[in-house]
């Protein structure tokens, strides 16, 4: 008797935008994967559910968890009490933001200095600049502690909104307040903080992350999508440019002038159904992908255990931290953009360097605190969101919607960058994005992008600003 030889087994690949998650027709069948992947293992019918009433989650706390709020986010409390308020805002996240609440007192003495001594311009700029940060870092904090009560990739995407709101105020506030000199600081805040993100927050990343492990790996869902979309908003970013530049010699200056504000308007919104197509791509018709591949991220956090015990934020207060940051970071880039003139025709500070270098690392310093931890605790998919998400969102809705508001107030503002800055991004994206290709990182990948970006800061401090805005260097 003969018999039939098994048929060969091919695995198949996985693709992309597969799930990371095991399959659970897998033979084993020890309640590991119950264990490991379900939010509640399963158990044997209580009390409550033979009496037919109502289940009550508990979280690791013991607290029992508000119906729509996810138990990594319940506080145990309702309303506000100042003591807790202020207690768990003091102690932030992570340490390195701790740390940063000790530059609280700036805030006072800008305020203060802005209305006793308004003709201190510099010791205003400092101060203000200064104390932009803890600001920043108030909004992030409250952020965050939002995001953890709601669904996770919702949670990531509305954490990176909130952190991307200082860059739209201060944006909001140069469009409105100082036309003269806002448009070429804008222009240049715009790439500035495209590169603060691709280069020196996500080479810090690479950096801290590979310091304690020879290499990290993130998914390819989160790299490649993150990494092409920003090539195409860089390209989209730069056709405005492209065309003024072609044709600077052969149409007049106004005419061409003119021609570069609509196509940059056509561009605009353009870039704006790309984000929602970005987002939905994100929250709903992949939002099991991106929420599995998190959900394993959370797992690999080494400190998780110590971050879930720690005292949470009640809705409620998280709402009035945000407030609050928004107030103060409103205030703050009043007094920092009523100080630009000063800034670039007295001390000489050139509209490359302004806008490229000091602007983009104040108004980021939350967010990359937050990824440089997430990366430092081995979550690197977790610091891909934020950093790529950063830099998407600049790309994608900031950019947009000061072009539309200019337009709206019959502001002539155009995406006309300088070629400089217009180079440099395209060539950091193309660099970030042969990084990114591998699904792999250690630290002198990261070092690399730091030094890449310390050259660009170099060379944005010699960058003369255009006759008539200053010395410049």
């Amino acid at each position: 008797m003969t018999t039939r030889p098994k048929p060969a087994t091919t695995s198949r690949p996985r693709s992309r935008y597969e799930s990371p998650r095991p399959r659970y027709d897998s033979p084993r069948t020890d309640g590991y994967y119950e264990e490991q992947y379900m939010t509640e293992p399963k158990r044997a019918p209580g009390l409550a559910e033979k009496l037919h009433l109502p289940h009550i989650r508990h979280n690791h706390n013991g607290h029992p968890v508000t119906p729509g709020i996810r138990p990594e986010g319940e506080s145990g409390r309702r309303g506000i009490n100042p003591v807790h308020f202020f207690t768990i805002i003091w102690r932030s996240s992570c340490t390195a933001s701790k740390w940063v609440n000790v530059l609280w007192p700036f805030v006072p003495a800008a305020i203060v200095m802005h209305f006793v001594r308004p003709a201190e311009h510099l010791w205003i700029f400092i101060l203000a600049y200064v104390a932009m940060v803890p600001s920043a870092n108030l909004l992030g904090f409250a952020g965050q502690e939002l995001a953890r009560k709601i669904p996770k990739v919702v949670g990531v995407v509305l954490e990176t909104t909130l952190g991307s709101l200082v860059e739209i105020i201060l944006f909001m506030v140069l469009l409105v307040t100082e036309r003269d000199y806002g448009g070429p600081v804008i222009r240049a805040a715009i790439l500035g903080s495209i590169l603060a993100n691709l280069l020196l927050c996500l080479g810090a990343c690479f950096f801290f992350g590979g310091l304690k492990r020879q290499e990290q790996e993130f998914h390819d869902a989160i790299s490649e999508v993150g990494s092409n979309l920003m090539l195409v908003a860089g390209m989209a970013l730069v056709i405005p440019t492209a065309y003024f530049t072609a044709l600077e010699a052969r149409l007049a200056t106004e005419e061409l002038d003119t021609e570069v504000r609509r196509i940059s308007r056509a561009t605009a919104i353009v870039l704006l159904f790309a984000f929602c197509a970005y987002v939905y791509f994100q929250t709903s018709s992949h939002h099991g992908l991106y929420d599995d591949i998190l959900e394993l991220d959370e797992l690999r956090d080494q400190d998780r255990n110590k971050d879930l015990r720690k005292p949470k934020l009640t809705l409620t207060e998280s709402l009035v931290a945000l407030v609050f940051a928004i107030a103060f970071v409103s205030m703050m880039a009043v007094f920092l953009v009523q100080q630009i003139p000063y800034m670039v025709e007295e001390v000489g500070i050139s509209d490359a360097f302004l806008g490229l270098i000091l602007v983009p690392l104040v108004e980021k310093a939350a967010e990359h605190l937050t990824a440089v931890d997430e990366a430092y605790d081995n979550q690197m998919n977790f610091a891909l969101s934020h950093v790529l998400g950063a830099s998407i969102q600049t790309a994608l809705l900031n950019t947009p919607l000061v072009v539309l508001v200019a337009w709206g107030l019959k502001i002539n503002f155009a995406l006309n960058f300088e070629l400089f800055d217009a180079v440099v991004l395209i060539l950091a994206i193309l660099v970030v994005g042969g990084f990114l290709r591998d699904g792999k990182s250690n630290y002198l990948e990261g070092a690399l992008c730091v030094f890449v970006y310390i050259l660009i800061a170099v060379a944005a401090f010699f960058y003369p600003n255009p006759p008539g805005h200053g010395s410049g260097h």
